[in-house]
């Protein structure tokens, strides 16, 4: 039987990570995505932990498929950048949905929000790789539930219309 790390070694997963730890407090109301002074931002451990991701997955030899995909926020841009590069990284709003569902949206928006996460989750990344996706937390209880800072859920994604594993 291959190993957890074998699994991944071999490609064919997402890794759904968390951001790197960012600063305290919470984002202003009428936060924009491209106003970061709006945002909170990776604190001096949230980029050390980036930093630490990115050379902890090369150092295992983990196949990467590019770009790393990152939610529009700035401390997810920066935790995909310090950890993959500059040219490794593609914004992707669909993350943003994310990060709402903790404003205790309806359930029928939470339901829309999950199923356009499943039809992501459920996409295998091009053979021979993993798919990264930085981006946030979900709600106890829903989706991929509660992560912490760096944290990361492994995916098999089991083909469009299949689901996938955790």
């Amino acid at each position: 039987m291959r190993s957890f790390l074998e699994m991944i070694q071999e490609g064919g997963c997402i890794l759904y990570a968390r951001h790197g730890e960012a600063t305290i407090g919470v984002d202003q109301p009428n936060w924009l995505v491209e106003a970061c002074s709006t945002q909170r931002n990776l604190s001096t451990t949230g980029r050390r932990q980036a930093v630490a991701y990115g050379e902890v997955l090369r150092n295992l030899q983990i196949p990467i498929s590019f770009p790393v995909i990152a939610s529009p926020f700035c401390r997810t841009i920066e935790t995909a950048l310090l950890a993959f590069g500059s040219a490794n990284v593609e914004v992707d709003p669909l993350w943003t949905e994310v990060y709402q569902l903790s404003d205790s949206p309806s359930s029928g928006e939470i339901e829309q929000v999950l199923n356009k996460v499943t039809l992501n989750l459920e996409s295998k990344p091009a053979a021979g790789t993993n798919q990264v996706i930085i981006a946030h937390s979900f709600p106890e209880g829903a989706g991929l539930g509660r992560i912490p800072n760096m944290g990361t859920v492994i995916i098999n994604p089991l083909g469009r219309g299949k689901g996938y594993e955790l």
